[in-house]
């Protein structure tokens, strides 16, 4: 699990919201729940790009702040790993 800061900050109309160390998580919402929401939806998609590219993901900077932010608050990524093999019980038969 890596565990990053998400920033948030709250404009007229609703919440913008970016990861603080991962450059391109930044979305927004309606209400903090929703940019929530849509921050976590944002820093996996970017994640999983990354590593199909076979980049390295950014460390996460546990003392990294943004001043201008209302609400700030760990955001926690957890990558899974998987195989492309399938695992198929003894005396199933497989068209």
């Amino acid at each position: 699990m890596l565990t990053y800061m998400a920033a948030y900050q709250f404009v007229e109309g609703g919440v913008h919201a970016h990861v603080l160390n991962f450059p391109g998580a930044i979305t927004c919402g309606a209400d903090l729940g929703e940019a929530r929401r849509m921050l976590a939806s944002a820093l996996l998609d970017l994640a999983g790009y990354a590593l199909e590219r076979g980049e390295s993901l950014p460390r996460p900077d546990p003392l990294l702040t943004d001043p201008d932010a209302d609400v700030e608050e760990p955001i926690h990524l957890h990558p899974r790993a998987s195989t492309g093999i399938e695992v198929i019980p003894a005396g199933v038969v497989v068209p």
